[in-house]
C-alpha cells in the first residue's frame, strides 16, 4: 500500500488593507507624489519655525529696518525692521493651520450634508438644491467680505466665512458622488436591516466616496491658502504684526523697489504652498479616476 505525498495547502491570499491600495495607487502618480511631497516640507518647515531662526518675527527693531539681503538677515529686513525670513517661516504656521482648520469644517459639513441629501431624497434635496442655487449665484468674495465685515476679524471668524462660501460647492460634488453609490445593493441591504440614515453614511456611503472626498479636500485646501492671503492682503484678514503672507505683501508693496524680498519672500512661499496642493489634487483625482465623477455631478 503506497501513501501519497501530498503538498501543503498554500494560504490563501489576503487583499492589501484600504490603506495600503490607496497608497499604491497614490504613487502611481508622479504629479500627487511630488505634490504631497512640496506640501510635507512646508508642512515641516512650519513646525521647526522655532528651530530654523533666532529671530522674532513680531518683534520692532528701527534701527535695522529695510535691510537688503546679508549674512545677519538672509532675506532682508522689511520697514519695521523685523527679520523678513523669520516672519516667512512663522507665516507658514498662520496660513498652514487657518486653511487646514477652514477646510476640515468646510468638506465634512458639506460631506455630511451631501450625503444626507442623496440619500433621505424627496422633498428634503429638492428643497436642499433650491437653496444650494440660491447661494451659489452670490459671488463668493462678496459673501466672503459680508460675513467678516459683520462678525469681524480673526481665525474664527475666517473659518466660519469660508465654510459658508464652500460648503454648498462641496455639497454638490459629494451629493453627486454618494448618489452613484446610494443604489448600491449593500446600500438597500443595509436599509433592509433598518440601519439608519446616520449607520448607513458612515459605513456603507463614506468609504466609498472616500477618495472623492480626498481629493475635493486637496482641491479646497489650494483655494483657502489662496482665499486667506487675499482677506490678509485687503485687511480683513490676519491683524498686524501677525506674521502672514498676505498681510506682509501688503506692509511692504510700498518699498518693494527699496527691499524686494520683502514681498517676494511670501509670495514665493505662498505660490510653492497652492503649487503643491494643487499638483496632489490633480494627482490624485486623476489616479483614483475622480475627474469623470466630478464632471458627471
Amino acid at each position: 500500500m503506497t501513501t501519497l505525498d501530498t503538498a501543503p495547502a498554500a494560504p490563501p491570499a489576503t487583499a492589501p488593507a484600504p490603506a495600503a491600495r490607496a497608497w499604491r495607487t497614490v504613487r502611481s502618480s508622479r504629479a500627487a507624489v511630488i505634490g504631497l511631497a512640496i506640501v510635507a516640507v512646508h508642512i515641516l518647515i512650519a513646525l521647526l519655525a522655532p528651530l530654523l531662526t533666532s529671530y522674532d518675527p513680531i518683534a520692532n527693531d528701527s534701527s535695522h529696518a529695510l535691510l537688503g539681503p546679508g549674512w545677519n538677515h538672509w532675506a532682508g529686513t522689511d520697514q519695521y525692521g523685523r527679520d523678513v525670513l523669520a516672519r516667512v517661516l512663522y507665516g507658514g504656521r498662520y496660513a498652514l493651520g487657518v486653511s487646514v482648520a477652514a477646510t476640515v469644517v468646510t468638506v465634512a459639513l458639506g460631506t455630511v450634508v451631501g450625503c444626507a441629501a442623496a440619500l433621505r431624497g424627496g422633498w428634503f434635496d429638492d428643497v436642499l438644491g433650491r437653496v444650494l442655487d440660491a447661494v451659489l449665484a452670490v459671488p463668493s468674495i462678496l459673501a466672503l467680505l459680508v460675513v467678516v465685515t459683520a462678525l469681524g476679524t480673526g481665525p474664527a471668524v475666517i473659518v466660519l466665512a469660508i465654510a459658508v462660501v464652500y460648503v454648498p460647492q462641496v455639497v454638490r460634488v459629494v451629493r453627486g458622488a454618494a448618489l452613484a453609490v446610494v443604489p448600491a445593493d449593500y446600500v438597500t441591504a443595509a436599509r433592509a436591516r433598518g440601519e439608519g440614515t446616520w449607520s448607513i453614511l458612515r459605513r456603507e456611503v463614506l468609504p466609498n466616496i472616500s477618495d472623492v472626498v480626498c481629493v475635493e479636500f486637496a482641491m479646497r485646501a489650494s483655494w483657502v491658502v489662496l482665499l486667506i492671503s487675499s482677506l490678509s492682503f485687503l485687511g480683513f484678514g490676519a491683524d498686524p504684526p501677525t506674521p502672514d503672507w498676505g498681510l506682509m505683501v501688503a506692509e511692504n508693496r510700498t518699498a518693494i523697489t527699496v527691499v524686494p524680498m520683502a514681498s517676494l519672500a511670501p509670495i514665493i512661499a505662498l505660490a510653492t504652498l497652492v503649487v503643491g496642493l494643487n499638483l496632489a489634487a490633480d494627482g490624485l483625482s486623476k489616479a483614483w479616476g475622480v475627474d469623470r465623477i466630478r464632471e458627471g455631478s
